[in-house]
Order: structure tokens, then sequence, then C-alpha cells
């Protein structure tokens, strides 16, 4: 089957929260049912001295993706990385996390998703992983090549760098090229374009803007085909909705205000970690 556009959403345009760093919602925290199992998609541009220093996360994961530039980790785990232009990092908070996210000397360009967990996986342990573009297996054709960072694309198959499996392929495209790609059946789908265009199915999505594809309820794969009306650089998320209530408080991702108070409780009593 074919899957069709079932929305188009556009990105606001850059806000300057500081001398060196602007950002915007790709995908804003809220409409999660629809939206599920994505919870949030940012874009920030951001510059030593702004960044994102020690904070707490519980309940869901971040996967940040560099489009230009580099950025480093560190997390109360000991965990400590520095990913550059195509590296994509992948941090499970679980029960609770402490790192903070800095940009290198010359700064970063950076989408960072917020993957929700299932209520059996939100007191998991805390983990973190590096994921180096060098390593990422593409699938090519003459004019187009998909990096395939989690999922399968065809023959090529990568694990999941999630704890809550999800795909994540990177696609750029040359003008009238035609990519075609597999989303399971079961799953929601979202091509963000980051720069040029392109068609799908008569539908066109600009850069700064996100193409939505609901579940077909398909049994396997279904065809996304895109067509390519300029030089391409998008990226494409898929997951399987989780039927479950969200509740989302700063940097907190439950399934009820009482849990939300608790994980508020835990981190003012240091028993957060």
């Amino acid at each position: 089957m074919e899957r069709s556009v079932a929305r188009i959403e556009s990105a606001g345009p850059p806000q300057r929260s500081a001398p060196t760093h602007a950002n915007r919602f790709v995908l804003a925290p809220e409409a999660f049912e629809r939206h599920s199992p994505f919870l949030m998609l940012a874009e920030d541009w951001f510059a030593p001295p702004a960044g994102f220093p020690t904070h707490p996360h519980r309940g869901m994961e971040t996967v940040t993706y560099v489009l230009e530039g580099s950025m480093e980790h560190r997390d109360h785990t000991g965990a400590h990385g520095v990913i550059g232009q195509g590296d994509v990092q992948w941090m499970t908070a679980g029960k609770g996390v402490m790192h903070s996210e800095m940009p290198g000397p010359n700064g970063v360009h950076s989408l960072q998703l917020w993957l929700n967990l299932p209520a059996g996986q939100k007191m998991s342990k805390a983990r973190y992983q590096d994921q180096r573009a060098a390593e990422v297996p593409v699938v090519k054709g003459a004019d187009w090549q998909v990096q395939v960072y989690a999922g399968r694309q065809g023959e090529v198959v990568q694990p999941h760098g999630s704890s809550y499996p999800m795909g994540l392929f990177a696609i750029t495209a040359e003008p009238g090229a035609e990519v075609e790609l597999e989303v399971p059946g079961d799953e929601r789908a979202f091509l963000y374009v980051v720069q040029g265009g392109a068609s799908i199915g008569g539908d066109e999505v600009r850069a700064g803007q996100t193409a939505w594809f609901d579940p077909s309820g398909e049994t396997g794969a279904d065809r996304l085909v895109l067509v390519a009306d300029a030089g391409l650089r998008a990226v494409l998320y898929c997951g399987r909705p989780i039927a479950e209530p969200v509740v989302a408080y700063g940097p907190f991702v439950m399934n009820s205000m009482e849990e939300i108070r608790q994980a508020f409780a835990d981190y003012q009593r240091g028993e957060f970690i």
C-alpha cells in the first residue's frame, strides 16, 4: 500500500532566546495522542556561551541529530561524548537522568526529538549511546541516498538505538529524483524537510514543513514515494503509537499527574536518579 499525506504542518520562524541561541518547534509538545509516540521535535541553532547546562528528565527518550557543527553531552552515569555533523545521540531518561548538552566551539544546528516511553519502560535505567554517521548503512540510487540510522529500508536493517523502537532515516536527493521508502503499516511517520522540497502523491512539502503519515493498519510495510523538486534534505521518523495517557510537565513525561508530582518530589529530595 502506498501511504498518502495525512496533513502538512509548518514550523514557525526561529525565535532568538539569547544572542547565540535561536530555536523553533517543528513539533510542539501538544496533541500527544495525534502525534504518538512522538512528543516534540525542536530545531536549535546555538553557540557558546549558550547551551543546556545540567538538567533532569524522566519518562522519555531524546534523539538528537546534528545537522551542522558539534555538541557535547555529559550525564550523571558518567557518560560523555561529542557528536558532529550527521551523528545521532540516543538517550533514555527512564527513571531519571541529569545531563547537559553544550555546543562545540563553532556552534551547532540540531534536531532533538522527544520520544515517549510506555508505562512499563518509564522507570527503566538511564542509558546513552552515540551513533557515528560514518558507521550508518546507506541505501543509494543514482541521484539520491537514504542513511538508515534505525529501522529497515529494503535489505538494510539497523538496530534501534532507542529503548522504544523507532525508525530514523536521513534523505538527500537531487532535483527530480524519485525516492521510495518503507514504513511499517502499524507505524505513524513524519517527514521533516530541512532543505529544498518534495512532492508526495501530489502534495508539496517545503523546507520548514512536516508531512504526516498515519498508520494504515496493513500487514507488512507500506510504500512512501517522494519526488524531489529541489535539492532535498529531509529526515523521516517512524514509530508505533502508544495507546496510553500522556501527562507532560517541564522535563518529565508520565502517565498521570500523580506520577509527575512524584517525579518532582524525588528530584527535590535528591532521590531522582
